[in-house]
Formats: structure tokens, sequence, C-alpha cells
């Protein structure tokens, strides 16, 4: 398990101290452009539940649609996310952050469209009404932290809900994101 007090570093992409299995779902990013926007997003399979390993599977393609009714809705979808943060704080990287993750689809950010080509897609365990721990918080803090200090283009004004960047189609994080939380911690791990 990721350590909470870890301090992040990246190497070729991938966060030291998280997981690392690499998604087949994800392509190169267009020339010359690096990572400028950071998206979260929140995702749990089955819908409302937690644990179990079927976020892990879904982004590696290997759900079993025999495990639960709904995963026959959804086994045929190609995505993936640069990270995933359990409701422990346990982090899970998928995708380098130099590579194009799928987690973002149709969206636009300040007029730009298709963000997966400029973003980092951070997915937090949970629903749009489950308020997310404190240990998902002290992560998502960490990681932007690190992300921001790294990418010379990734600014903290640069963070954005999935919603925000896909309105008609997305509702994460939804409201039981605390973003002025958030803000707080990342302040706080900025300064630190």
């Amino acid at each position: 398990m990721t350590q909470l007090n870890e301090i992040f570093g990246i190497d070729e992409g991938w966060l030291c101290g998280a997981e690392h299995c690499p998604s087949p779902n994800f392509n190169q990013r267009p020339q010359a452009c690096e990572p400028s926007l950071l998206v979260i997003h929140n995702i749990s399979l089955p819908p409302a539940r937690f644990g179990g390993g079927y976020i892990k599977d879904f982004f590696l393609n290997r759900l079993d649609i025999n495990a639960h009714p709904y995963f026959a809705t959804i086994a045929e979808l190609q995505v993936s996310a640069h990270l995933l943060i359990e409701r422990s704080g346990h982090i899970v990287q998928f995708v380098a952050f130099d590579q194009r993750a799928w987690h973002a689809g149709q969206s636009v950010y300040c007029g730009i469209d298709n963000c997966n080509d400029f973003s980092i897609g951070i997915e937090l365990e949970g629903t749009d009404t489950t308020p997310y721990t404190e240990q998902q918080y002290l992560q998502l803090a960490r990681v932007a932290a690190a992300l921001i200090g790294h990418y010379p283009q990734m600014r903290t004004e640069q963070i954005t809900g999935h919603s925000d960047i896909a309105p008609q189609r997305k509702t994460d994080p939804g409201p039981a994101f605390n973003r002025d939380y958030f803000y707080r911690l990342l302040t706080q791990e900025m300064q630190g």
C-alpha cells in the first residue's frame, strides 16, 4: 500500500510509490503536447460499491461479465485513467503521464476540444454523492503537487472535474467532492 506520508517523484512518466498496472488503453499524445490539465473523476464498480478489484480489471480489459449484471453493459468499453486512488488511499497507475489515457471522452476545456490530448485523468474510487475519504484527499493533493512540480505547463488553476469538461454527459466528481478542502490541502502541499 502506498504510504500516505510518502513524497512522490515521477520517473519516465510513472509515479514512484504507486502500484503500476499498465493498461492497453492508451495512445501517444499529439506531437509536442505536454500535460497541462488535471481532470478529477470518480468510479465505482459495480455502481456505488467499493473494493473487489473490478476497477483495475475494467481498465485492464479483463472485467468478468459474470461477476455482476452491470458489467455486461460496459465490458466492451476500452477506457483508462492515468491513476486510480482507492478509498484506502492506495494508488494504482495505469498509463504513463506522458501518454494519452482514454478518460475524458468528448470534452472541451477553455475552448479546446479533446481533453485527453493534454490532460492527466485521476479517478477517485467513489460516487457523486458518497463522501470521499481523508486518505483520498491527502493522496490527491500530494499527487497534484507532484504533477504541478514536474510538468511546467500544469498549474493549480488548471485542475477541473470531469463534469466541467463534459457537462452534458458527466457529473463526476459530483457534489460529494469538497473542492475547497482539496485546494486547502494542495496549497499546504505546495508550500510544504
